[in-house]
């Protein structure tokens, strides 16, 4: 049995869930009485010191509450939290005790796949890598310059595009205007 234990110990990764609840958790007894300018605050130490008593949390640090139950709890502001809030609590063989919103997704973090083996790679040394960067850059450096003339030359086609229709709409204006610019640019 000792052995058992101690082979539990040294591998690494992630903690065990030993309990798993669902609790519907009372927040206005705790938060009424204290000032409308502190009541989110007071309905999180509530939650806290909820799921310190009926989960046997060793302290309330231990206890971790998600970004959902955080979210639900000032989405109202800091001024009006809600009554109730049901939340999914998880307790692993650590002691940390972790709360979320039910319903709320589980997030989890991918690595693409193309990151993962550059990772797995190890690192050529030598000329052969500078020159590979090398070109990396320069193929990036000329991608820009391409998109940076597009981007010009859609730039000069809208402004094309927008005097065209200005002539089309009021021709005789603009002629007057030409005139008046001519004249006023002769006096300077």
């Amino acid at each position: 049995m000792a052995k058992e234990k101690e082979k539990k110990k040294k591998k690494k990764g992630e903690p065990k869930v030993v309990l798993e609840r669902t609790y519907n958790v009372p927040l206005r007894r705790g938060f009424i009485s204290c000032p409308h300018y502190r009541r989110a605050k007071k309905a999180v130490a509530v939650l806290r010191k909820f799921l310190k008593r009926h989960m046997k949390a060793n302290s309330l640090e231990d206890i971790k509450i998600g970004k959902y139950a955080n979210l639900e709890i000032w989405k109202n502001g800091i001024k009006n939290p809600p009554h109730h809030i049901k939340v999914n609590v998880k307790k692993n063989d650590e002691g940390m005790v972790f709360a979320e919103l039910v319903g709320a997704p589980e997030e989890r973090i991918e690595i693409k796949e193309e990151l993962k083996e550059e990772i797995k790679k190890p690192e050529v040394k030598g000329e052969e890598k500078k020159e590979e960067k090398k070109e990396k850059l320069e193929e990036i450096k000329e991608e820009a310059k391409e998109k940076k003339k597009s981007t010009k030359e859609l730039q000069k086609e809208v402004r094309e595009a927008l005097e065209r229709k200005k002539m089309e709409r009021r021709p005789e204006e603009t002629e007057e205007k030409k005139e008046k610019d001519k004249v006023l640019t002769k006096k300077i």
